[in-house]
């Protein structure tokens, strides 16, 4: 299907730029129409451009989708007029062009979950799979329900993670910064006095101002150094899969971030294997859509081999304790789940469980990490002090005797 860079016009009279896909030019209009849009011009293009306005669709915007659905769907109004209703209603530019276009398909004969899954940039495996098993439930609205608390779950998720980076990261600017500062332009002031003293200067004093002069012959070099590590490093890992498992399994290792992201990977692998579980939908099925959720190769590859045990006829918790990346509290209360017929609620237990203690050890760490920035710039300080104002002391003391 062609794709088409256009601009139209909305009823205040403003102009709206985008590109979309149509079978011609009136196809084109008519779904331009459908968003109540008057074409004004377009041009063909064969490939994928980005055009004006946010293109991208992130967690906040499926929460508003997924929470307009149930609630629909929980008043009985059919899908085509939630959907018409929820586009009048939106304001991001591509996601009114989806929603458009899984209207067409619909009434075309298309299945909800068929149409979300033409735009996986939107809606994962998983969300189309969860909704597909609720069509064949007839419990639609539930399913949306789960999914919108999901994500907003997902994004406190996200933002508790973030805060134990943010403050790390500020502080380390502001050190490099000072840092670049200090050794450019206020040590190399000092340090020219205290040559100027004639002594002899300690190993201390030698050492800042062989460091300083690093920093100013090759400051360049020192601040391209982290981005060219960085970028180098995603290279290497996108290109190598040895290492990219091997650096998986470091991330869960390393503290203090490794043991706060292995909590907040088990505590999303809970929520959505029991979302999914009680949708419907078979374990093994629920295993393997979350191994792309889980987002690290090591979880990933201990799912597949606790689901190729589970096809062999063991349970769901002698599979995942032989894996040896769940601790005994998950397989614990999967073997409780397993004899009492609810592995949804066991897991759901498992994830409550584990949010807390994100929520408690991410508290911690900022609390450790806090004083340890400080202690750092400290030391920093105090050691260009040491080494500047030692010399000079020792010289007023010599002068004194």
């Amino acid at each position: 299907m062609p794709q088409y860079i256009y601009r139209a016009m909305d009823a205040a009279g403003d102009i709206v730029p985008g590109n979309m896909d149509a079978l011609n030019v009136p196809d084109l209009e008519l779904r331009l129409s459908r968003m109540e849009l008057d074409l004004i011009d377009y041009r063909q293009s064969r490939q994928r451009v980005i055009a004006f306005g946010r293109r991208s669709i992130d967690r906040r915007d499926l929460i508003n989708f997924c929470f307009h659905m149930e609630q629909m769907a929980s008043a009985g109004v059919p899908i085509l007029d939630a959907l018409n209703d929820l586009r009048d209603s939106m304001d991001h530019p591509r996601f009114r062009e989806i929603i458009t276009d899984l209207i067409e398909n619909i009434e075309g004969g298309v299945a909800l979950s068929d149409a979300l899954a033409n735009y996986p940039e939107a809606f994962d495996q998983t969300f189309t799979s969860l909704v597909r098993a609720g069509e064949e439930s007839g419990k639609v609205n539930e399913v949306f329900r789960n999914l919108a608390d999901s994500l907003k779950w997902q994004d406190e998720l996200a933002a508790q993670a973030k805060k134990i980076i943010t403050y790390p990261s500020v502080v380390l600017v502001v050190v490099t910064g000072v840092m670049f500062f200090l050794m450019i332009y206020l040590v190399p002031q000092l340090t020219s006095f205290i040559r100027n003293m004639g002594q002899e200067l300690p190993f201390h004093t030698r050492a800042l101002i062989a460091v300083s002069n690093v920093f100013i012959d090759y400051w360049y070099l020192l601040l391209a150094a982290p981005f060219a590590l960085w970028f180098g490093l995603r290279w290497w890992l996108a290109r190598n899969a040895r290492a990219a498992f091997a650096f998986d399994g470091l991330k869960l290792r390393v503290w203090p971030v490794g043991p706060v992201l292995h909590k907040i990977i088990l505590a999303r692998f809970a929520t959505f294997f029991a979302m999914m579980y009680g949708s419907g939908i078979t374990v093994l099925e629920c295993i393997r859509l979350s191994e792309g959720i889980a987002g690290n190769r090591v979880v990933a590859a201990a799912l597949r081999r606790a689901a190729q045990q589970i096809s062999e006829g063991r349970t769901v918790s002698a599979a995942f304790g032989l894996t040896g990346i769940f601790p005994p509290l998950v397989v614990r209360m999967l073997k409780v789940g397993e004899a009492t017929g609810a592995l949804d609620g066991a897991l759901r237990n498992v994830a409550y469980f584990y949010n807390r203690e994100v929520r408690e050890q991410i508290d911690r760490v900022q609390s450790m990490i806090e004083p340890a920035m400080t202690v750092l710039l400290g030391l920093l300080l105090g050691w260009i002090m040491l080494s500047v104002l030692g010399p000079i002391y020792d010289t007023i003391s010599a002068i004194r005797i």
